[in-house]
């Protein structure tokens, strides 16, 4: 197995190109990343910010071709195909993201190659635009390599939590790695500090999820049970790797540093399910303490003690077996580094 340990510093420079929708018919040739993508995906990918109702709409409508002939939404492309865009009606909205997108940004590297981009996120950025945010970590990284033909997500971090994310580099790969993850073939590890004394014994929780709206429209996950029809499995492991003890005299409780492997990928899920065990991550602002939070921030811990440490998967282009390792950020090091 290949292992890489840490980033270091991405050596793409960034580039402040802005990539507006254009005006005018044109024609795109599909290129060996968009071989076998359903033509209302495509379009989604090639008329960014366009609205999803609108691009189904020129699609009904005949507007768009393939070879010159009449297409379905699930018309899957090849190699080659020549497709007609029309012009669509960008509202003011986006053309104002157009004029003003997302500024450059490069992250710390620790995997870049032909098909895969591994990244060390810091906390506080989002993956991607969206509910409030204008822009993520895919749309910054789009801008500063306007070279790349292809980048999108493998899968997806909280905001607030730090740690190894992959890009795919090529659509060959993004349905590669996501099978991976979907069939569970990846070993995907995060670093949580939870408050309370955690029970070695305690190595799985098998509980179903279940995602609402809270009355102002946040959403939220909670537990459920295995007859819900709109729960999920959820798998998560838990290994106990430190214990700390009270500190009577600061008035902080014991903690438990743990090593939390998901085989599920459910929003929220180990904050969700270490929280139901009665253990909340330290610094968790929807699912924790809140009390004990304010409490830890004089302490020195600003946000929530989560880190997707380590990351087992197949390469989609060698089959080599890669373990990615992201060191502790220093923020949470600070207030519980690892023994």
């Amino acid at each position: 197995m290949k292992q890489i340990i840490g980033a270091k510093p991405s050596a793409h420079p960034a580039s402040p190109t802005a990539h507006p929708v254009p005006p005018v018919v044109r024609f795109q040739a599909v290129d060996a990343n968009s071989a076998g993508q359903r033509l209302d995906n495509f379009l989604l990918r090639e008329l960014k910010g366009v609205p999803k109702t609108h691009v189904y709409r020129i699609i009904r409508s005949g507007e768009v071709r393939v070879n010159k002939g009449r297409a379905s939404a699930d018309t899957r492309l090849a190699e080659g195909d020549l497709v007609r865009v029309p012009p669509v009606r960008v509202s003011d909205r986006i053309e104002e993201k157009a004029a003003h997108p997302a500024p450059a940004r490069e992250f710390p590297v620790m995997l870049d190659d032909d098909a895969v981009l591994a990244i060390d996120k810091p906390a506080g950025v989002a993956v991607h635009g969206g509910s409030g945010v204008s822009f993520g970590v895919i749309e910054q990284l789009r801008q500063a390599r306007p070279q790349a033909r292809f980048l999108e997500l493998v899968h997806r971090l909280d905001r607030e939590t730090s740690g190894i994310l992959l890009i795919a580099k090529k659509r060959s790969a993004l349905t590669h790695l996501q099978a991976q993850f979907r069939e569970r073939e990846t070993g995907k590890t995060y670093l949580a500090l939870v408050v309370g004394a955690w029970q070695a014994n305690k190595k799985v929780i098998d509980t179903p999820l279940h995602k609402y709206l809270q009355a102002d429209g946040e959403r939220r996950v909670r537990t459920t049970t295995a007859d819900d029809p709109d729960g999920m499995r959820s798998i998560t492991l838990v290994k106990l790797r430190q214990s700390l003890p009270a500190r009577p005299q600061e008035c902080l409780p014991a903690f438990s540093l743990l090593e939390v492997t998901i085989k599920t990928g459910r929003t929220h899920q180990i904050r969700v399910h270490l929280a139901s065990q009665g253990c909340p991550i330290a610094g968790d602002e929807k699912y924790g303490d809140f009390e004990l939070n304010r409490r830890l921030q004089r302490h020195g811990l600003k946000r929530m003690y989560l880190h997707a440490w380590r990351l087992q998967f197949t390469h989609p282009a060698s089959s080599e077996r890669i373990e990615l390792l992201a060191p502790l950020p220093p923020d949470l090091a600070c207030f519980c580094p690892l023994s």
